[in-house]
């Protein structure tokens, strides 16, 4: 499990590889807190590089929008594919959460 974040203009892009299981979703978890701690409002997670994500992964990411939106900020997913979008279409995450085809589109909404 690994996460690489960069900043394209105002928004944070979380790029996450690899399992989202009980076992890595706290690396994950830390990254995107810390972020928020430093007081990122827009934030992109892209799924590309996700293998499989587990209900403890979903976990995370609803801690992560719940606290995002406790301090008014936006966060957003691009590139779902394979086993992450099903689970997305399945959990009811699609109706949650802004979900985009790709981070260029993301960032072309996100940094407006």
């Amino acid at each position: 499990m690994k996460v690489e974040t960069k900043k394209e203009n105002e928004v944070t892009v979380a790029t996450v590889i690899g399992r989202m299981d009980a076992l890595t979703t706290s690396e994950v978890e830390r990254t995107l807190m810390s972020l928020l701690d430093q007081g990122e409002m827009k934030l992109l997670i892209d799924l590309d590089g996700l293998d499989y994500i587990s209900s403890a992964g979903l976990r995370t990411l609803l801690a992560t929008a719940k606290r995002m939106k406790q301090r008014s900020g936006i966060m957003a997913f691009a590139n779902l594919k394979g086993h992450a979008k099903e689970v997305f279409e399945i959990s009811g995450f699609y109706s949650l959460f802004t979900v985009y085809d790709s981070v260029e589109s993301a960032l072309e909404q996100l940094g407006r």
